[in-house]
């Protein structure tokens, strides 16, 4: 059995799978924008997901959804450093901050994060620095250098170079003093691919994984489950996203990312009893 190691955590991988519930913190989140941006909201929701079974906390204070309007360095540490005073000495899990900027990304550790959700896509030696520095976890997204609107070439088609750029992370973070225990991936479906993309990945996310690190899914509520089923409505997603997940599950990803996560937990139960 590994883990995946974040400063005073060690969370255990390949038995049972880790739920991740998802904080937004935004006025325009595409799934619950608005609802949990006051920070008495959000340690509630916090605390709830806490109690239904959630293994980590992210939080998340950009919006990366299609068309979402960018927000500069300020903005976001406004939004964030109020959640995470109210949010410190309240949780029992780890916290993780979902944040592309390297600034933020050093404010939030110093203020009680135990793990940075990277999505910038772009492998930061500052970043690595910080991770380093604070023996933080550390997960990373593969965008293809993209955003959730646009879509990058893969000449060598997408599992290839997903694969790639994960190892290649592994190399660059290993050598700056990042044990491999604390590096997560997240083949960041919806990112820079298409949806036929999307559904290649779910297909072979046992390709993905890299000895010693975990491995991260994050199809919840994304625009690849609504083509079955899941509606223009994000909330009514939930369903094709547990099967999404089941079937990250069955290919042995270690952790998922969810919205709903009273569902989730039931759901990665189910799938650990018949796979794990």
């Amino acid at each position: 059995m590994t883990c995946f190691r974040c400063r005073d955590f060690s969370l255990p991988t390949g038995k049972k799978t880790l739920v991740m519930g998802i904080l937004n913190i935004t006025p325009d989140s595409f799934s619950d924008g608005g609802k949990w941006n006051n920070p008495e909201a959000a340690l509630g929701h916090a605390l709830a997901m806490q109690n239904e079974g959630a293994d980590i906390i992210d939080v998340g204070a950009v919006s990366t959804a299609p068309l979402s309007a960018d927000v500069d360095e300020a903005a976001e540490l406004s939004r964030l450093a109020p959640v995470l005073e109210l949010l410190s000495g309240r949780l029992d899990i780890p916290v993780s901050v979902d944040t592309g900027n390297v600034n933020v990304a050093r404010y939030a550790l110093e203020n009680g994060a135990s793990v940075i959700n990277d999505t910038s896509g772009v492998f930061r030696e500052q970043t690595a620095e910080l991770v380093r520095a604070f023996g933080a976890g550390w997960i990373i997204m593969h965008t293809g250098g993209k955003s959730s609107d646009d879509v990058a070439e893969y000449p060598g088609g997408v599992i290839g170079s997903v694969r790639s750029y994960f190892c290649d992370c592994l190399e660059r973070a290993s050598a700056l003093g990042v044990n491999g225990a604390q590096l997560c991936f997240d083949p960041g479906i919806g990112f820079g691919k298409t949806r036929e993309q999307d559904i290649e990945i779910l297909k072979n996310i046992s390709q993905l994984r890299v000895p010693g690190c975990s491995l991260l899914t994050a199809a919840s509520r994304k625009r690849v489950t609504a083509l079955y089923g899941g509606g223009e409505s994000p909330s009514q997603r939930d369903m094709p996203s547990a099967v999404a997940h089941a079937a990250a599950i069955a290919q042995g990803t270690d952790i998922i990312r969810v919205h709903s996560v009273r569902d989730a937990v039931y759901a990665a139960r189910m799938a650990d009893a018949i796979y794990r």
